[in-house]
């Protein structure tokens, strides 16, 4: 099973890299309140996405240090 994540794109100005913020829910373990937490993910870009577009990014062996996900299909 690959680990695959959507988020929508924050940044692009790095040259093949994108930014995309990934936005969780959370369960407050004492309250049970519903908290929303975000991540944001360097991501290898190949199919050229714009800022704001809502992305699926993939799970893949590192590309550079900071680098683990790959943009595998823009969502509309």
């Amino acid at each position: 099973m690959t680990q695959f994540k959507i988020g929508k794109v924050v940044s692009t100005k790095m040259q093949k890299t994108v930014i995309v913020e990934v936005e969780m829910r959370k369960i407050h373990p004492l309250y049970k309140k519903i908290m929303k937490r975000s991540k944001r993910i360097k991501a290898r870009d190949e199919l050229n996405v714009k800022t704001g577009q809502k992305v699926k990014i993939t799970k893949t062996k590192p590309i550079a240090k900071s680098v683990h996900f790959k943009v595998t299909e823009v969502i509309n």
